[in-house]
């Protein structure tokens, strides 16, 4: 988390997309998302592909922040959405949610998941996203099964 703080915004947002599409959204980086976060961005730092067809969008909101990000900003993102005709969004922080923004996202109709500094590292961990695999180590077993002929 301190070597994503310390990178510039721009950095965060492409990192953002980067998960994403290491998670099975949309196809290639090019192909799949953009980062667009900018001054009159209208509160959206990213789009991605929900699949590799693109039959609909997800909308994404990068905070690389240390405070908590409290219910406020959470209900600006949700009026962005509404200004992009979108129905689904990701906000991602380097930080944690308040309480109440984490209620506000299961009251509202849009569907907005709420990632934080803690899920965002195991996240990046899981599909390898700014880290590289040191040892990897495999031990196998017999499989039984495979040779149970009462099949």
């Amino acid at each position: 988390m301190n070597r994503i703080k310390s990178s510039s915004p721009r950095f965060f947002e492409l990192l953002v997309v980067d998960l994403l599409v290491a998670m099975g959204y949309g196809g290639s980086r090019k192909d799949a998302g953009e980062a667009v976060g900018q001054s009159g961005d209208g509160g959206i730092d990213g789009i991605i592909k929900e699949d590799m067809l693109g039959l609909d969008a997800i909308y994404l909101q990068a905070k690389r922040w240390d405070g908590t990000v409290g219910r406020p900003v959470v209900q600006a993102f949700a009026g962005s959405l509404e200004g992009h005709r979108a129905r689904k969004g990701v906000l991602i922080t380097t930080s944690q949610f308040s309480p109440e923004a984490l209620d506000y996202v299961t009251r509202i109709e849009k569907k907005i998941v709420l990632i934080d500094g803690e899920d965002l590292a195991k996240l990046m961990i899981d599909f390898g996203i700014g880290v590289a695999a040191d040892a990897i180590y495999e031990i196998k077993r017999l499989d039984t099964d495979y040779f149970d002929e009462e099949l």
